[in-house]
Order: structure tokens, then C-alpha cells, then sequence
């Protein structure tokens, strides 16, 4: 039995991570920000600099932005969402752009006035936006999480300000008591009327968006192509539909996926996988809610030790919290989850985050491919032992073993990739 407080922390984490966001998370942190500035600027700026982290640059470049008329970049972001924004709407702050503010938009963008800088920070999500009409400025800073604004700063003056611990988390809530053990036993135990709305929502939202990607013009095109050229069966269609979500809102769809430690991708990853098996195999849908929380917090403890971005994909720690989900799902022992974890990152941790675009598409499909395969091996009692090559005595080792590697091994990765990315 899980205690209370660690049971109402973790309906907290879930309800902090799991909200909805339109298209790549990175260009629409940059547009919150702008409208935040604006709405401190009090009119529309007159000159922008966003001045960003390595990481910020590497995930902007090739996405096309949503409800932008097929906008894409920093400069675009910044001034769409200075320009037209909802400051309100979070995450979904480009949801209310009419044809004016993308008309305004798209003006101010031919006259060049914002100028794009990179920030030398050793924060992999990190920047500032600056922005001036007239006599007066406004500098916003964002730090570690898209929407964490650490500092607002009006003419020199501070006008607001986060605490210290806030700003340097990004988050409020308390991650320390995450563990698989403790995940499994709250998705076993947590009464389902305190988060159902959560995962409904999620269920519609990401649905509905891998439906879009499977039947709209979007990238490759690579949901179809997988669906028509690879035998038939659950796990083809799996990847086809997460695939497809992914590639929709990397190429621009306007419509919202509920994120994941910040990320639509790992949100789409750790859910559609799950989502699309139990439709296939008639699951009931309280044990697809339960899954579901299980892969969600899965997906966020991996994360915890990797950080929001870094050199290491995303997809590989939803994939995998996916394939253990469904180990869960279909009865599978804690023994059997902790396998499907372990056969997963024996595999496939070194898959390379070179920036948010349409072939993360790709890298999702093989690595929900990679995760099923590894939930087909531990239903069979099949694992790798511990020691080969960076597996550990348990699964939560073998996790934070990872965590390191993204972090702070592939350190110098990551900005290895960025200067090719810069050329």
C-alpha cells in the first residue's frame, strides 16, 4: 500500500506533466515567452533579440510552427507569439491566431527585427527574450522547463521574479519518491476518479492527432507507408499511429498533444503504443487507465535523470515505458516489467538527439519496435543479465545508469551536433 502523501504527490507530478501542448514544444516555449513580454511591454514590440541555449537552437530549426501559415524558426516563434499570442493559454498560446496575426506576423518577420543570438549556458533549455517599443524594455528569462519564466524585467527593474528552488527545478512538485515499485503499486492502488479527466483527455488528444497523421499530408508520410508495407499486425499498427502523431505535429498540425516531461513526442510515445494495443486486443478500459499511469510516471522517472533535453532521444525512455506498460497491462510480473526495461536499454540507449523534426517519426517506430520485442522476450522469461555491457542488478540502476550517459556522458555530444547542425 502506497502512503498518502507519496499517492497525492504523484497524482501532482502527473497533473504537472501531463498537459496539452500545440506542435513542438521548443518554438512554443519561445512564443509564451514573447506574449509574456508583451503583456509586460504593454504593446507590440517594435525589436525582439532571443538570445538561446544550443538545445533551444538544435530543436527550433526544422519545425514548422502551428497556426503560423507554415511558418518555421526562432524569429517566427518569437514574434508570432509577440504579436498574436494568448499569454493565458500556456502551451497553447498560438491557439487563437487569426489570419491578421499571422499577416502581422509574417510582415515584421520580412523587416528582420528579430535578431537571433546563442546563449553560452550550460542549461540545455535555457533563454531570453528581450523586446523594446519606443523608451521601454522587457527582458523574459526561461530556465530548465518550457514554460519555467525565472524573471520578467521591465527597464532595468525586476518586476518579477521566481523563487530560487523553483527556478532551478522548474517544477513544484517532488520527484524523489519515484521508483518502478512505487509507480506499479500507485497504478495498482490509486483510485481512478482522481486522475480519469487526465487520461481521457490524453486518450482523445493523442488519438486524434495519430489519426490526422495517418490520413493528412504530413512529412513522408511514414504512418501509411509502415501500415502498407509491413505485415499486419498489432505491433505495425502501434507504430504506425504513434509515428504518424509525431510526424503531424512536427509538420505543423495545429492540433494539441498532451505533452510529456515537456515533450509531445515522448507524450505520444508513452501513450499511443498503449492505447492502440489494448483497443486490439479488447482490454478493458480500466486496465488501459492504469497502464497508462504507469507509463507516464515511467517515462517521467527516467527523464528525471536525463533532464528535459539532452544528446539522448526521448522517444527510447517513452518506448520503453510503453513496451513495460504493457507488460503491465497484460498481467506481466514485476519481474517480467523490470525484463521488458532492461532488454529495451540493452538495446537501444544510444540513439542520438540531433533536434525536433520530422524523422523523430522514425526514431519512435524503431523504438517502439525495440520495446516490443523487448516485452515479447520477458513474457517469456528471457532477459539479459545483469552487467552486459550497462544493465545493472535492478532495472532502477539500470535507469539512472542511462540517465548519466544522457546527461552528462553525451555532454559533449550534444555540442558536437549542434556545431554540425550550425555548420
Amino acid at each position: 500500500m502506497l502512503e498518502k502523501t507519496l499517492q497525492e504527490e504523484f497524482i501532482k507530478i502527473i497533473r504537472e506533466e501531463l498537459v496539452p501542448a500545440m506542435g513542438c514544444t521548443e518554438p512554443i516555449a519561445l512564443a509564451y515567452a514573447a506574449a509574456r513580454g508583451r503583456e509586460a511591454l504593454g504593446c507590440e514590440p517594435e525589436r525582439l533579440i532571443a538570445k538561446c541555449s544550443g538545445n533551444m537552437i538544435k530543436n527550433v530549426r526544422c519545425v514548422t510552427i502551428p497556426n503560423s501559415g507554415g511558418m518555421t524558426g526562432i524569429a517566427a516563434a518569437c514574434i508570432l507569439g509577440s504579436v498574436a499570442g494568448d499569454p493565458a493559454a500556456g502551451m497553447e498560446v498560438l491557439e487563437k491566431v487569426d489570419d491578421a496575426g499571422k499577416s502581422r506576423a509574417k510582415e515584421l518577420l520580412e523587416r528582420d527585427c528579430c535578431s537571433v543570438e546563442f546563449l553560452d549556458s550550460e542549461i540545455p533549455l535555457h533563454f531570453i527574450i528581450v523586446m523594446s517599443a519606443g523608451n521601454h524594455t522587457v527582458e523574459v528569462e526561461v530556465r530548465h522547463i518550457h514554460t519555467n519564466i525565472v524573471s520578467i524585467k521591465k527597464d532595468g527593474s525586476v518586476i518579477f521574479e521566481k523563487a530560487k528552488e523553483l527556478a532551478d527545478k522548474g517544477y513544484s512538485t517532488d520527484r524523489s519518491g519515484l521508483s518502478l515499485e512505487a509507480i506499479k503499486t500507485f497504478a495498482d492502488e490509486v483510485e481512478l476518479s482522481l486522475v480519469r479527466d487526465v487520461y481521457e483527455r490524453q486518450i482523445r488528444y493523442n488519438m486524434d492527432i495519430a489519426y490526422e497523421g495517418i490520413s493528412g499530408n504530413y512529412g513522408l508520410g511514414i504512418g501509411r507507408v509502415i501500415r502498407e508495407s509491413y505485415a499486419e499486425g498489432i505491433v505495425t499498427r502501434m507504430k504506425a499511429y504513434a509515428s504518424a502523431a509525431s510526424e503531424a505535429r512536427m509538420g505543423g498540425c495545429d492540433m494539441p498533444v498532451i505533452i510529456n516531461s515537456g515533450s509531445g513526442n515522448q507524450g505520444i510515445a508513452s501513450s499511443v503504443p498503449v492505447i492502440v494495443y489494448a483497443r486490439e486486443k479488447n482490454i478493458p478500459t480500466v486496465k488501459l487507465y492504469r497502464a497508462l499511469i504507469f507509463s507516464s510516471l515511467l517515462t517521467i522517472y527516467q527523464k528525471e535523470f536525463i533532464g528535459k533535453l539532452s544528446a539522448f532521444c526521448g522517444a527510447v525512455s517513452a518506448s520503453c515505458a510503453s513496451a513495460a506498460a504493457i507488460t503491465y497491462m497484460v498481467g506481466g510480473s514485476i519481474a517480467q516489467i523490470k525484463a521488458t526495461i532492461d532488454n529495451t536499454l540493452a538495446n537501444i540507449p544510444g540513439i542520438i538527439c540531433d533536434g525536433a523534426k520530422i524523422s523523430c517519426a522514425a526514431k519512435i517506430a524503431s523504438s517502439i519496435d525495440a520495446a516490443m520485442m523487448a516485452h515479447h522476450l520477458a513474457m517469456q522469461d528471457r532477459q539479459y543479465a545483469a552487467y552486459t555491457g550497462i544493465l545493472k542488478e535492478n532495472a532502477g540502476e539500470t535507469i539512472s545508469c542511462v540517465g548519466y550517459i544522457g546527461k552528462v556522458g553525451m555532454h559533449q555530444t550534444d555540442k558536437e551536433i549542434i556545431k554540425l547542425m550550425l555548420g
